[in-house]
């Protein structure tokens, strides 16, 4: 049984329990995701749950909202992002901290995901690890493709670990990978007017919170590219691209939500493994693919969790 089975009948809640959320705005699935799952779990705002938000779009606000809440004496962080949790572990060696993370050991949040150590814990989203399957994902539904462009961010902390596993996959696939940098709005309004067909013949994005936020946009210049195009989360198919694989975003704050109850129950986060998401959709949208005269084979229509006509 997974750690984070949820309970099948949660103890008594404290009299009243007081969460920071610290959040960049455009990272709203999850905090939707945690607020269901603490419902469910028997917490309910106004009755005995508290939620002190704050919302951070750069690492410095990310910093302040975070000092904010420790001095606000919250009894459980929860931090949506890498980012959002380094700002969080840098204020505090007290207060647990929850995080929702997309490679907390390269990053540095904790020694180990058997045994996290000091204040923190949470759930990770593998962002480098889902790398090579996307790229195979993308071989397979356009097998002429020969150089794949990768959106990247190169100021966030886990750059580097989706750029080397990328590049790997790459190497096996007999592919090569040409990279486009953005780590701010007008940088990704720069980068996407380079995007071209003659750039590369296929695009897949990293699971940056600043390109979540600006989905549409890339969405439109890659469509009018014509280049096929793979996403990290389900969330990039409400502006109509062709595919995606990842998980949930609200589901991990359903994850993080469990977190939060076993350490309000006593548990302590250092002792509370890691989890990793266990389950990934693959949803391929027909009518992207038929706009760019794709055929998606069989086999791949099969193992989707998910086919938009």
């Amino acid at each position: 049984m997974s750690l984070l089975s949820p309970p099948t009948q949660a103890d008594p809640a404290p009299t009243i329990v007081r969460i920071g959320a610290l959040v960049p705005p455009m990272l709203i699935p999850p905090e939707e995701g945690m607020r269901e799952g603490l419902r469910e779990l028997g917490y309910i705002e106004g009755r005995n749950l508290t939620v002190e938000r704050r919302l951070g779009e750069t690492t410095d606000a990310l910093q302040s909202g975070a000092a904010d809440l420790v001095r606000s004496k919250v009894d459980v962080i929860v931090a949506f992002g890498t980012l959002a949790a380094r700002a969080a572990l840098s204020e505090t060696s007290t207060i647990p901290v929850v995080f929702i993370s997309g490679d907390p050991i390269g990053t540095g949040l904790v020694a180990s995901l058997a045994r996290p150590g000091a204040n923190a814990t949470g759930v990770s989203t593998l962002s480098s690890e889902l790398m090579s399957k996307r790229l195979e994902l993308l071989q397979q539904i356009a097998p002429h493709i020969e150089r794949v462009m990768l959106l990247g961010n190169p100021k966030s902390p886990l750059h580097p670990g989706v750029l080397r596993e990328a590049q790997k996959a790459a190497l096996t696939l007999h592919l090569r990978i040409v990279t486009l940098s953005a780590s701010s709005a007008s940088e990704l309004n720069s980068a996407l007017r380079g995007v071209q067909r003659s750039a590369a013949d296929a695009f897949m994005v990293s699971s940056e919170v600043i390109f979540l936020a600006n989905r549409a946009q890339i969405a439109q210049v890659v469509a009018k590219a014509k280049l096929p195009a793979i996403f990290p989360w389900p969330e990039y198919h409400d502006v109509g691209v062709l595919m995606s694989y990842g998980a949930s975003l609200k589901e991990m704050g359903r994850q993080a939500a469990i977190y939060v109850d076993r350490i309000l129950k006593g548990a302590k986060p250092g002792e509370l493994p890691v989890e990793q998401s266990a389950t990934f959709k693959l949803i391929i949208n027909l009518k992207a693919a038929k706009a760019l005269g794709i055929t998606i084979p069989n086999k791949i229509l099969l193992r989707a969790d998910e086919v938009i006509p």
